[in-house]
């Protein structure tokens, strides 16, 4: 089958790992041609262009500045983008027939994209929902519920709801949400299509490569430590998690890493030089490998989500924890069931964000508690191998096919 992918990620390779890359190799494992339409945003001063390889084929789309960039660039470029990707795929690809034309949200203004690859080649369509917008936004505070914009996206959210053959959710809970607040979505099309990644063989670090990385890192080797990796961003309840850093001053066996890059880094930097916490590490987003060897040498994962959300977000971060067989530290909003699956597999501990106390005896409860730390963690990874692997979602998706 011919398969196309529309997306937001950088896909400049696809062996590079990730949620995308994993299923788009899996695709092409079982004999698909693959062929990725990708943004190449106005920073990086580069114009439209393919990178073609054996049975996999990307195109590399010029846009405005779409991430990490200011609230008018990245509302007029996410506006754009539908006509940028319809220009360049009948330029490009015109001539090639597809079977499946696959998109996850964000973003959900690729309405006339699909349609026009439906109706040109007469395939199906599969919507894969890991953002649930514009309500996430309307929860955030950042659109007023009502408003022209916000009825302006709703509208084309219902559209993309309505052209989708099938719809994929995270969770049990996003698939609940989806049918509640949709009623005229034919409920047999929604089904779970959780994130995913293809296992890999995870060799642990010596106790002289971590003790030499962390030293490297100048953070403490004689701790638990409890590792933030990933974006930064309003939707991660940075709020709390700064609460949750100035009272593990109080403990001197515990230390939190934070890694990673998004719109709140500034902020979280400017606190870090003022407060000067003794047991808390920030860092700027690390490469690949430096940062998967830094999650191998911490103990738990830790997420946080903005309690504000009545939507039920399930962070993909979750799956580089459970893979490196580390127990989860949860504080959510009450409407996500990442929480909830984590305590009843037995992998995680969760709160309420922004109920410190309980968050601290969570956090308390792991702490050189090595033993416990281990059997969660296996734990995790079994579930991860059982649930989140682009085997099982890939069978999900090419069954409708």
């Amino acid at each position: 089958m011919n398969i196309l992918f529309l997306s937001l990620s950088r896909f400049d390779d696809v062996n590079v790992r990730g949620i995308y890359s994993d299923l788009m190799r899996e695709f092409i494992k079982r004999g698909n041609e693959v062929f990725i339409a990708s943004p190449t945003e106005r920073r990086f001063g580069k114009h439209t262009h393919l990178i073609d390889s054996q049975n996999c084929h990307i195109l590399k789309i010029k846009t405005l500045n779409i991430q990490k960039t200011n609230v008018i660039e990245k509302g007029i470029g996410t506006l754009l983008l539908e006509s940028q990707f319809n220009r360049s795929i009948r330029k490009y690809w015109n001539n090639i027939n597809f079977d499946l034309v696959l998109y996850a949200t964000p973003p959900i203004t690729f309405n006339k994209v699909i349609e026009r690859v439906k109706n040109r080649c007469c395939c199906r369509s599969y919507l894969m929902l890991k953002d649930i917008f514009p309500q996430n936004a309307v929860d955030l505070g950042m659109m007023k519920e009502g408003s022209i914009i916000h009825k302006l996206f709703r509208r084309k959210e219902e559209r993309l709801y309505q052209i989708s053959d099938r719809i994929g959710c995270m969770s049990p809970a996003n698939c609940e949400y989806v049918i509640k607040h949709n009623s005229t979505i034919d409920t047999s099309k929604v089904e779970l299509c959780p994130n995913a990644v293809m296992p890999v063989d995870i060799p642990e670090l010596s106790g002289e490569e971590r003790d030499k990385l962390l030293s490297k890192l100048e953070i403490p080797i004689d701790k638990t430590l409890f590792v933030y990796g990933g974006n930064l961003g309003k939707p991660q309840g940075v709020d709390f998690l700064l609460k949750v850093v100035e009272a593990n001053e109080k403990n001197d066996k515990s230390h939190i890493v934070i890694v990673g890059s998004g719109t709140e880094y500034t902020r979280i930097k400017s606190w870090f030089e003022e407060k000067s916490p003794t047991n808390a590490t920030l860092l700027s987003a690390l490469p690949k490998k430096d940062y998967d060897q830094l999650i191998r040498a911490c103990q738990v994962g830790l997420i946080f989500l903005d309690p504000r959300f009545t939507i039920p977000n399930f962070p993909s971060r979750l799956l580089s924890y459970l893979e490196n067989r580390m127990p989860v530290l949860l504080a959510t909003d009450t409407n996500t069931d990442i929480g909830r699956i984590a305590e009843h597999e037995g992998f995680g501990l969760w709160s309420l964000s922004g109920n410190l106390d309980e968050f601290m005896r969570n956090m308390t409860s792991l702490t050189e508690n090595y033993d416990k730390i281990k059997e969660m963690g296996l734990k995790g990874e079994r579930y991860l191998l059982d649930n989140y692997t682009v085997d099982k979602v890939s069978k999900t998706i090419l069954r409708h096919c």
